[in-house]
Formats: structure tokens, sequence, C-alpha cells
């Protein structure tokens, strides 16, 4: 008897399937995409309403001719492809090479694989949604215009091997932008002042915050004027003249989208974004967890809903009220946040059963895979929990003429925190509970506390900073940030350093050029408008083709300004007193994905490379040769401190040391920092607990 045939995209999610349908199915893996423009020429005719010629991928001619194969044997070709635009565009280029009509009932998708969502798609087969099909045309032609008409000029006029996208070269915007930010900021200096303070029949301190005085708030601008209250309170009595208590809840956190997920991921467990969309990936296609065989883990990864389906809720209401209490469960439905438009088809990320709990799981996980699904799992249940519960208060206290506040907190029901710790999604710590004060108590004064601070310039772009600004100007999709990041890095528009984004000369001349004859591709509004146009291309309210007119005719228009206009760019390479080893030339700074590193000029004949050592003035307590700042590739260009004298020595600290010795063992000391960004020292030996607070230029509170 002929078996129907199945087509996924990848063996995995084929090995997880084939296990949830009857002998009367076969599935198959198309191993991804099938066809695609030709990279070799343009592929669009734009003559023909941007007519796109497709080709079969190199190597995938094989696969296609056994596909072919199969079909024909088979009673019915169900096309299973990931719920999204693109796999509806793989299951389209699927039906056309294998002879099947869109209009058939070929196309099956579910939003997590397990049995029973494959055994209720499979019941329901529809046509394939050329409208889907169309935005992804739409957005492929986009790209393709602006990759393969712009990228040759610029190979022109700046230099070979670049490309300029899109997304990418408004993304690569942003971060110049920023470092303009930066360079440009100049701090302002001001000053706080914090009364330590006590009952005078009690032992326990607490400290409260000058404010100003009893009618306005009052900044404290220079050291001057903070000495001079200092002197004017040193005698005053303080005493309490308010007290104000008030409940606050905590609302828990919504479920994962995909760029959510990035950025939780990036910050909780220190992941790039492709890491953590390759781990999802593996998670949503299923793993091997012994005897319950291959599993799907999560729910499709590639969405920007935090909708949840309502049988996964009751499933979370069950869990939460049988292992932690009826307390503990939401009591009712959230809504769901929505930002700009949400392609709400998918529901949020979430497990395939909040029952399969990460520890079930975790001898049959990698340690990553485990981290991830941790994650996941603990978001999802948190975000169906009851809001976290404080009490606050807070103490207006008198000084003299002026006021000062104390506030706190006091810890009354943890909720959500009993499964999901979110202290670093706001990085700040909860207050502490303050002593029980009284209106018109005397409270007796231990110190004054002075404290010089500086405004701070925008920090740098991390990969989950960039992600949600990019999420949040509408720019990109889900499935696009981590090509992105990616695509940016390895053409040397940007670096990596401590896991910042740090945009190099060719970066800045790409985009000063970009902005200057191609406005509107650079422009952030312009490109979220693309954005909104290929929604509407998938609900069927605009024609694909006038939407890539839209964009065409002005970009053909600049395009031919640019090609008389533009002056070829010289980059003049930094050239060093480091001799090459292998060819005798005077060495060159170049820039990497990775930052900056000595090369040969002579290259490709000599590929003569060397890291650029920079010292920091501190001696190895090995051997006595200098430490020197490293970069490390598997970190995504984290910074670590190891001798100079490497392989011979293999000092190394993750932590930036100080030319000093710690008092108690006599190891170095290396600079740490709290999550306020004070800044501290510590013993680098793990085996001892010293550390001190390092003197502020001489200006301590007096």
């Amino acid at each position: 008897m002929a078996k129907s045939l199945v087509i996924v995209e990848s063996p995995a999610k084929a090995k997880t399937i084939k296990k949830f349908l009857s002998n009367r199915y076969q599935v198959h893996a198309s191993m991804g995409h099938v066809r695609d423009l030709p990279r070799s020429q343009f592929g669009v005719d734009i003559e023909k309403g941007f007519e796109p010629k497709y080709i079969t991928i190199r190597g995938k001619g094989p696969v296609l001719q056994e596909l072919r194969q199969m079909a024909k044997r088979a009673p019915k070709v169900y096309l299973a492809s990931d719920p999204d635009r693109e796999g509806e565009a793989i299951a389209w280029h699927l039906s056309e090479a294998l002879g099947i009509k869109p209009s058939e009932r070929c196309r099956i998708e579910f939003n997590e694989i397990t049995k029973e969502a494959v055994q209720k798609a499979i019941k329901k087969p529809r046509p394939i949604d050329l409208n889907r099909v169309n935005a992804q045309q739409a957005r492929r032609i986009l790209d393709r215009l602006v990759g393969y008409k712009l990228s040759p000029l610029l190979w022109q006029k700046v230099k070979k091997g670049l490309s300029a996208g899109r997304v990418q070269s408004v993304a690569v915007r942003l971060i110049c932008d920023r470092e303009r930010e930066i360079a440009a900021f100049v701090p302002e200096e001001y000053w706080s002042l914090s009364a330590l303070l006590q009952e005078p029949e009690a032992e326990d301190t607490f400290r409260a915050k000058f404010y100003g005085t009893v009618e306005e708030k009052v900044p404290l601008k220079n050291e001057a004027e903070t000495r001079r209250l200092v002197t004017e309170l040193k005698g005053s009595t303080f005493g309490v003249v308010g007290i104000t208590r008030k409940e606050r809840k905590k609302n828990p956190p919504r479920p994962f989208t995909t760029s959510s997920l990035q950025q939780e991921a990036a910050r909780k467990l220190g992941f790039s974004v492709k890491k953590t969309m390759v781990l999802a990936q593996q998670l949503y296609e299923g793993l091997d967890l012994g005897k319950e065989g291959t599993v799907g883990l999560v729910t499709y990864i590639r969405t920007d809903s935090t909708r949840v389906s309502e049988l996964a809720r009751q499933q979370a209401k069950a869990y939460i009220e049988k292992e932690l209490g009826p307390r503990y469960w939401a009591g009712q439905k959230t809504v769901p946040g929505k930002t700009g438009r949400v392609q709400d088809a998918h529901e949020a990320i979430r497990p395939t059963s909040v029952e399969r709990t990460p520890e079930a799981v975790r001898l049959f996980l990698k340690p990553d895979q485990y981290k991830l699904y941790r994650l996941i799992w603990q978001r999802f249940v948190a975000s169906q929990m009851a809001p976290v519960q404080y009490n606050t208060v807070s103490a207006d206290i008198k000084g003299g003429n002026y006021l000062f506040r104390a506030t706190g907190s006091t810890l009354v029901f943890p909720g959500f925190l009993k499964v999901y710790d979110d202290s670093k999604d706001n990085n700040q710590e909860e207050e502490e509970g303050l002593p029980e004060l009284v209106e018109g108590q005397e409270l007796k004064l231990l110190e004054l506390e002075p404290k010089q601070h500086f405004t701070q310039p925008p920090p740098r772009y991390s990969e989950a900073s960039l992600v949600k600004t990019l999420e949040e100007q509408g720019i990109g999709r889900p499935s696009t940030y981590a090509p992105i990041v990616s695509t940016i890095l390895q053409r040397g528009y940007v670096t990596m350093e401590e896991r910042r984004f740090v945009p190099t000369e060719l970066g800045f001349i790409v985009t000063d050029l970009l902005t200057e004859f191609f406005p509107e591709i650079i422009d952030v509004e312009f490109t979220a408008n693309l954005e909104n146009y290929l929604d509407s291309i998938e609900e069927g309210k605009v024609d694909w083709r006038q939407v890539i007119d839209y964009f065409y005719r002005p970009f053909a228009a600049e395009l031919d300004v640019a090609r008389e206009k533009i002056e070829e760019v010289t980059i003049e390479e930094e050239v060093t007193d480091e001799i090459c080893e292998v060819c005798g030339r005077n060495l060159v700074v170049k820039t990497g994905r990775y930052g900056k590193f000595l090369a040969c000029p002579g290259f490709p004949e000599c590929r003569f490379t060397k890291p650029i050592l920079e010292e920091i003035g501190v001696k190895c307590p090995r051997c006595g040769r200098e430490l020197v700042v490293r970069q490390g590739k598997k970190g995504r260009g984290r910074k670590f401190y190891g001798c100079s004298n490497y392989p011979d020595c293999d000092f190394v600290l993750w932590d930036k040391p100080v030319a000093r010795q710690c008092p108690k063992c006599q190891s170095l000391l290396v600079e740490k920092s709290t999550r306020g960004k004070e800044l501290y020292y510590k013993c680098s030996n793990k085996d001892c607990d010293y550390k001190e607070s390092p003197r502020e230029s001489g200006r301590e509170g007096g």
C-alpha cells in the first residue's frame, strides 16, 4: 500500500514527527529551501514587474529528485514546513517543483511538534497561502534589489567584499549614531547626600537620602554647596515628620517572544543571538528523551506574540496549584501586550508540556540546551502566576530646614518569584525594610555621606539592546535579528568589545555614504514602514509588485546620482613598527569581527598575522612579564587578561587586575562592580574573601 508523503524542513523534525503518525505516512526532509534566486546573477526582471527567476539551489538536485519520485507514488503529499512566511514560501517552492497545485489542500502547519498538534494538523490540510508567499517574495526581492545594486557600488567606491542591506545598514547606522552620541557627550557633575540615622533606643541603623526642602526638591550641583549643606546639618536635630505606607504589586513577566528570548538569554545566560536561535530550534524540532522517544520541547520559536492557548493555560494552572498551591495561580487571564504590528498567528514561546520540568529532562539535554529550556519553562510558568506583593513604607525626615526621605519594602507574598527571578530585567535590587518608625519620633544622626557623581553617556549597544531597539522601531522581524548581527560583524562594519558593538572606520564611511546618497534606505522610519507594507501584503490588502515599485523607483534614481557623484574612498592602513616574521614587511593594523589585529600587507601572498597586545601596567605573578588584554573568540568579543609570555606562561584572569596585591594572601586584586556600577576591588583568589572600596579621587564622605 502506497504511503502518503509528509515533507518537513529538517531531519530532526522528520524524526520527531514520524513517531506521531501511523505507518500510512512516510516523512522526509527537504533540508530547508530547495529553490532561490541565483547567486551569480541578478535574478529579478524589473521590466516584467519584478518577476523573480528561481533556480534549484546547488546541491539540492538529488534531494528534489528523490522527493519527486516519492511524490509520484504517494496518494497524497503534505507540505509541513515551518508556520511562518518563510515556511510558507518553502512549501510553495516545493509545490512548484513537485507539480502540486497551490490550490490543493496540501499544506499543514503546527505551532508545536507534539502528537496532538501533528495529528490534528494532518486532518486539516489547507491550500498554500499565496498572500503569505508573496509577502516573503517581496522581502526577498527587496533585499536582492538593495544587495545586488548597491553592493557593487560599494566595491567600486570603497572596498571589495562589502555589502549593503535593507535592514543591516539601518542596524549599522544605529550603532554609528550611538557612538557619535557617546563621543559628543559632556558629563555633568552632581552630588548626592545620605544621612546614616538611628533610633535613640535601638541598635538598627538606616539611611535616608537628601530630598530638598519641604516645598521642593533641591538638586546638589557641586562640592561647594554640598559641603556647606553638610556643615549646616551637622548640628541639626532629625525627626520623622511623615510616614506613608502602601501595598505594591509586581506583575509577572509575559511569556517569551523571539526577541525577548534573545534578550534574556543574552542577559542571563551570556548567549549570542545566533546561539540562542540554534539552541531554540533544536528544542523545537525535538530531542531524544530516552523511553519517551524524540519530543519537541518548546513551541515554535519565531513569534512576536505573547498569546497563550487556553489549553496551555489550564495545564499551567493545574501544575501551579499542585506544586505551589492555589494562591500562586494568577486567577485570571492576562491580556497580551502588543507593540506595533504583531503577527499573532503563533503563540508565545512556551514548553509543549509544563509537566516536563527542566530537571525531568536535564539528563537528556546538553548543558546549554538545558539552560535555555529552563529559562523558557520558568518564564512561561511565572507568566501564569500571581503577582509579587510588597508592603512599602516611605518616611519623610526633617533635619534642620531640610527634608530627607527613606524608603523600604518588605516582601509579603513571593508570587511568581518562587519560579522566576527577574531582578536582572530592571537591573535593580529590591529595597530593604525600614525600622518601625512613627511620626514625631526623634532620630540620632550618626554620619552624613556626600558623594560625587557624573552623568553617564548612553551605553553602546549589546546584542540584546540592539535587538530590543530594532523591535521597538519595527525594523526587521524575529527571524532576521540573528542574521543581521552575524552579517555586520562579518563585513567588518562593527566589532565586539566587552560584548558591546563598536563601529569601525569602515562602518562610519559606509554609513555616511548611504546616509548622504540613499537617505531612505538608511532611514529607520522608512524601513519600518516597509515592514508594515509586507504585513499588508500578507493580509491581502496590497499587491506585492506595487510595494516593490514604491521602493525601487526612488532607489533607482538615487543609484544613478550616486554612481556619478561618489568619489573613490581610500582607507589608509595604519603602518606599525612591528616586522612580519615571514617576509620582513612592516605589519599594518587590520580590523576583523573580533577587533583589531596586526597583519602583513603582502596578503594574500603572505598570510602572517598576530594579535595586538595591549599592556595594562600589571606584572604576571608567575613569571614577571607584562599582563595584556586578549580577546576571546568563543566569548563573542569578551576580553580577558593573560600573560604576554603565552604559551610558555598560561596565567589568565577574566576580571581586570590592578597593580596591587591582596593584603591577606598576596594574590592580585581585580576590579569588580555592583549592579549600580559602584567599583570595588576583590581578591582574584577564589578561596580568599578579601575586598575593598577604592578611594574616590580623595573625596570621601565627611
